[in-house]
């Protein structure tokens, strides 16, 4: 049982559950692979708040993650499964045979014990392998995908997601994006065999405000409730609900609003859009 729900005890345990982390075996990170993590609490280099909602939190290093995968042609052993509190899905630590360690994403079904391996020839399409998208049989399940050769893993790293390779033509891939997006991208970028493992992740119910705190994340105020002077929608005599389509602080609209550059090189590389929470297809 992966997801552990608590007893009605207190109103803060009433909703409240957690992720038991089975696949986890050790809980002591490797020390040669962490970066120390200063926090900002939103704020940029002169002291401003330019992201909102952040502050607080517990202590956390950073773990170095491989998303390039270059050393080829060696067998690397997965070593230990862990818990990452950067990110949504475990690491696994991978030793190769000249000694060095790696941490890199694990994928559902990655055990201790097996081997991995990255490279352009020789290596099947088996969970937790990298390769380019050219070697991967279509139909199959990638995620941490490059969009440019070289550059590492950008797209599809969250936990529990998955792009599927439906197509190779004239030297693009074709990926079907967990958004609904299919977009296409060069086939000699890599990518890792298998969905990205821990996807109990999106069923753990945080119960109470103290967890969040916890993850560094501070209270939010409905802008209706502001004042005019602190948000477009505040103010008005009793409750009102604006007189305007709902926008953030700073004037974008919430609900609707595009806010992808037109003018983004990548643009044409988008065969189909994603579609809204309404279902409609998407058109910019």
């Amino acid at each position: 049982m992966a997801i552990k729900t608590y007893k009605r005890t207190s109103n803060g345990r009433r909703n409240s559950s957690v992720n038991t982390h089975e696949e986890v075996t050790v809980t002591t990170p490797e020390k040669s692979l962490l970066s120390p993590q200063k926090k900002h609490g939103g704020r940029n280099f002169s002291g401003k708040i330019t992201c909102r909602h952040k502050g607080g939190g517990n202590k956390q290093h950073y773990r170095l993650i491989d998303f390039k995968r270059t050393k080829d042609a060696q067998a690397a052993e997965v070593m230990t499964i862990e818990y990452d509190p950067n990110r949504t899905c475990h690491i696994a630590l991978v030793q190769y045979p000249d000694g060095e360690k790696r941490y890199i994403l694990a994928p559902q079904g990655l055990k201790v014990g097996n081997k991995v391996y990255s490279g352009d020839e020789g290596v099947e399409p088996r969970v937790g392998n990298c390769m380019p998208l050219a070697k991967i049989p279509a139909g199959l399940e990638v995620h941490n995908i490059e969009m440019t050769p070289g550059q590492g893993g950008k797209m599809v790293r969250t936990a529990g997601a998955a792009a599927r390779l439906a197509a190779k033509d004239a030297g693009m891939a074709h990926l079907v994006l967990p958004s609904g997006e299919t977009r296409m991208v060069n086939a000699k970028c890599r990518a890792t065999i298998g969905r990205v493992g821990n996807m109990e992740h999106q069923s753990v119910r945080v119960g109470k405000a103290g967890r969040n705190r916890h993850r560094g994340v501070r209270p939010s105020v409905r802008g209706s409730a502001m004042n005019p002077v602190a948000h477009p929608m505040g103010g008005g005599e009793g409750r009102r609900s604006g007189g305007r389509h709902p926008v953030s602080p700073t004037g974008k609209l919430s609900k609707g609003g595009k806010t992808r550059n037109r003018r983004k090189t990548s643009s044409r590389l988008i065969m189909r859009r994603r579609k809204n929470g309404r279902g409609l297809q998407l058109v910019l």
